[in-house]
């Protein structure tokens, strides 16, 4: 068995519609476990007090809108390479999702910063790439919708995602690369293995990004699913009209 074969529309579509209502139900779970657990059985912060828990929607919604970036680039590049349509329909599915959660985490990211920062926004590195990422979205959507040729609507948004991956890359990595800002380092960074976050806040926390995770699975399956669909009833539109 080859994971070429889920390039095939119908074998993707017979093969997720079953995981999908498994995949959002656990990612309803987790949601609900996760934020309840951390907004109503965590303690105050000594120091930021119950502002803290704005963690449990701004980071795990702060790492979907990179890492949403990054599946599509993988997804344009094999579109690029190997002109599966399929990869080309997931990445444009995920682009919403993106605007989403990065939306989330920059409005989340205002509201704790305000009390902490005594203002709502900074030029800090992290802060300015990330807004740029949105806007790369938001491009990316525009693109999307502004040309009629699919296969070249594809072409293009695969390149600028391919460009935008640079502020994906700096979102990310923002604040090793610069000593100056507001912006506070990684709270669970992955590299070192280390944390500044306590057990009694980590633990909620991990659920709420797992659920996170899944949900952005979930849905750029039902989306994928979605286009593929569209992209038939269109094609049979315009052999009707010939």
């Amino acid at each position: 068995m080859s994971i070429w074969e889920y390039a095939n529309p119908k074998k993707f579509i017979a093969t997720t519609t079953p995981l999908v209502p498994w995949v959002m139900g656990l990612a309803v779970a987790g949601l609900v476990v996760g934020l309840g657990w951390g907004f109503f059985f965590t303690p105050d912060d000594y120091r930021q007090g119950s502002t803290v828990k704005i963690i449990y929607l701004h980071v795990p919604a702060a790492l979907m809108a990179i890492n949403a970036w990054f599946m599509m680039l993988v997804a344009s590049l094999i579109w690029l390479v190997r002109r599966h349509h399929v990869s080309a329909l997931a990445a444009r599915a995920a682009a919403p999702i993106g605007v989403v959660m990065t939306l989330i985490a920059l409005l989340t990211g205002a509201i704790w910063g305000q009390p902490m920062w005594g203002t709502w926004w900074a030029w800090d590195p992290r802060l300015t790439s990330f807004l740029i990422l949105f806007l790369f979205y938001l491009g990316y959507i525009a693109l999307w919708e502004a040309i009629d040729d699919p296969d070249t609507a594809a072409d293009l948004t695969s390149v600028l995602c391919i460009v935008g991956s640079v502020f994906a890359v700096l979102s990310r990595y923002a604040v090793r690369f610069w000593n100056q800002g507001l912006h506070q380092g990684t709270s669970v960074p992955v590299a070192t293995g280390g944390r500044t976050v306590d057990d009694v806040f980590f633990v909620p926390l991990v659920i709420c990004m797992l659920a996170f995770g899944l949900l952005f699975v979930g849905l750029v399956l039902i989306g994928t699913t979605t286009e593929i669909r569209a992209r038939r009833m269109r094609a049979l539109e315009a052999r009707m009209r010939r």
